[in-house]
């Protein structure tokens, strides 16, 4: 499942609203992946939420994941508070049926910040994660960051995640997905990710995940 650009993705720092649709196609897993993204910032902090479908030829949407995180921060306070809610839905199928699965929902309680201007920046936090029917504590520590190689025309940006499923004794999972973009113009965007995981979606082992994308900023 993607993400980008978050958690919290920062886009740009003097950016108040912004809002764009992603097509993927996964070269390692053969299917496509459309991600639509918003982040809008208030004089109380920012919000951001985004929803992912991957599509199957076979049997349609295979699955859709969704985040929404909200950041409590005014000019004065130097740690935003950090609230987020995911969760999601899938299928699988055999030979003889077709089949379904949640993905765990989780909530996040934890402490951000962040720094930017229009040539750089980047979001961080830490925080306690809560999934519904863990035994255990849990966390995740998740760092954002974008930056403008080349002025309106080439961005290096993306995020990466930390966290535990059931407390420290057991496994730790790891997901990040740099992005580079070329903009076509201020529309359009041409480009990709690469995403990077251990331990992530019934995989025990370190996977490398490329995709090739179109970006359309509304």
């Amino acid at each position: 499942m993607k993400k980008i650009i978050t958690i919290i993705a920062f886009f740009i720092a003097v950016t108040l609203s912004a809002q764009n649709f992603q097509l993927h196609r996964d070269l390692e897993r053969g299917h496509f992946t459309t991600t639509f993204e918003l982040f809008k910032v208030d004089k109380y902090g920012n919000t951001f939420t985004f929803v992912d479908f991957d599509y199957n030829a076979s049997s349609g949407i295979s699955g859709g994941y969704y985040e929404i995180a909200r950041v409590l921060k005014t000019e004065k306070m130097p740690l935003g508070l950090h609230v987020e809610y995911n969760g999601g839905l899938g299928t699988f199928k055999t030979s003889e049926v077709l089949g379904g699965f949640t993905i765990n929902e989780a909530w996040i309680f934890g402490a951000n910040y962040s720094k930017g201007n229009a040539k750089m920046g980047f979001s961080t936090y830490a925080g306690y994660k809560s999934f519904k029917n863990a035994g255990e504590a849990n966390y995740q520590i998740t760092g954002t960051w974008y930056v403008n190689l080349i002025e309106n025309k080439l961005t290096f940006s993306g995020f990466a995640d930390l966290w535990s499923e059931n407390g420290l004794s057991d496994k730790t999972v790891f997901l990040a997905e740099p992005q580079l973009w070329y903009h076509l113009n201020k529309s359009f965007s041409v480009g990709g990710e690469v995403e990077l995981s251990n331990n992530f979606a019934y995989e025990y082992e370190f996977k490398v995940r490329p995709t090739l994308a179109i970006k359309w900023n509304i």
